[in-house]
């Protein structure tokens, strides 16, 4: 296939659409099911890039879900606890600790769930049944990976009435080392940002502790690997294998901060013995629960413990959660990595990165207020590395 023909572009004003190689060669993709869309490609072009780097970087499976061409998280295969199962909603699979993939899926599309309504998932590795039964009872647009067992295609044709979007690229597709794109009109040109992100890149610690476990390490690489593929200015926490809060697309790097900060108090959050027993309805969706948790944490639009309320809800009358439970619960939480894909311009961001636990910090450096992000981090006996590569993604 040298070309595929699009129902409309970003808006379904903007017609005609397509998509094709500029050489005339073959894409290197196959369609299995359905019909994706501009942004669909968009999401699994950029989100295939990410989990084959992962898994170069790592060497275990890995697993993203994108939403308008950015990741919500990304996640390698490490097995979950029960409470992180309960959490993301798939104790109840069976072999889920079988498949490394399976659990990298359910670590990328657990974290955050709200934002992960309607994603793109993609997959490092061929897709296996387990892994194809957690798609397949989510709402997703669409899944890209290097292959599907039969019997993981025959449950994802099973989506949607037969029309789920499953792509299928060749694992060993390399792109052209200039890229171009259009804007008004005007032809941009630059080459492919093929940096390489690794251990080395975190060599230079500019911090008086220089304790750099290898847990750390991983997290650190997960959430620059994952800043490469976010629309800038960005900013990611990671733990325990996983991205668990991404801030994108703001014009203040401290917005990013307090985003992706909120995101990983709301993730850590999910995890609390208050929230893992809400006596929800059996009737209530998986989604409308992710909307319910999200208010009781969050206490957003709706006080879901009030009354006239928690009857839509739960069973019976849930207790809140207190400002002092969350304050404690929060204050427990150690060992967080964070990543920005540029610096820090303030001490601002580091102040609100140790309320969600960061303990190491990976940033380019070079700011003229360098030391007073250096000092923020002495006095509080954190790790940061300066990477000295900026990963801004547009």
């Amino acid at each position: 296939m040298k070309e595929f023909e699009l129902k409309y572009g970003c808006n379904p004003n903007q017609k005609p659409a397509k998509i094709f190689m500029a050489d005339g060669s073959e894409l290197p993709i196959e369609i299995l099911s359905g019909r994706p869309g501009y942004i669909n490609f968009l999401d699994a072009f950029n989100s295939w890039q990410l989990v084959k780097e992962l898994k170069e970087a790592l060497g275990l499976p890995a697993v993203t879900s994108f939403k308008h061409v950015s990741p919500t998280s990304a996640a390698v295969g490490i097995k979950l606890s029960d409470n992180l199962k309960k959490a993301c909603f798939v104790d109840d699979i069976e072999g889920l600790d079988d498949s490394p993939l399976a659990c990298a899926y359910a670590r990328a599309r657990g974290t955050d769930r709200m934002c992960s309504f309607g994603d793109w998932v993609a997959l490092s590795d061929i897709c296996d049944a387990t892994t194809a039964k957690m798609i397949k009872r989510e709402v997703s647009d669409g899944v890209i990976a290097p292959g599907y067992t039969d019997e993981a295609l025959e449950i994802l044709k099973q989506k949607r009435k037969g029309n789920y979007n499953i792509v299928k690229i060749d694992p060993d597709y390399v792109p052209a080392p200039v890229e171009h794109k259009q804007v008004f009109g005007i032809t941009f040109e630059q080459g492919r940002n093929n940096f390489e992100i690794n251990e080395e890149l975190l060599s230079n610690i500019v911090t008086k502790n220089k304790n750099l476990p290898e847990t750390a390490v991983r997290d650190l690489i997960i959430a620059l690997i994952t800043l490469k593929y976010t629309q800038s200015n960005s900013v990611c926490y990671a733990v325990d294998g996983q991205a668990i809060g991404v801030g994108a697309g703001q014009q203040s790097r401290i917005h990013c901060t307090r985003l992706a900060g909120s995101k990983a108090d709301t993730w850590f959050l999910r995890q609390h013995e208050k929230v893992l027993n809400l006596p929800f309805k059996a009737s209530l969706g998986r989604p409308e629960r992710d909307n319910v948790i999200d208010g009781y944490i969050n206490r957003n639009e709706e006080d879901v413990c009030a009354d006239g309320n928690w009857q839509k809800y739960f069973e019976s009358q849930p207790a809140p959660l207190t400002d002092e439970e969350i304050e404690t619960y929060l204050a427990s939480i150690d060992g967080v990595s964070l990543a920005s894909d540029a610096f820090f311009p303030f001490d601002d961001n580091i102040k609100r990165a140790l309320k969600s636990g960061v303990k190491y910090i990976a940033e380019p450096g070079g700011s003229i207020r360098d030391d007073a992000v250096i000092d923020c981090c002495d006095a509080n006996d954190m790790v940061c590395s300066f990477t000295g590569m900026r990963l801004f993604h547009h």
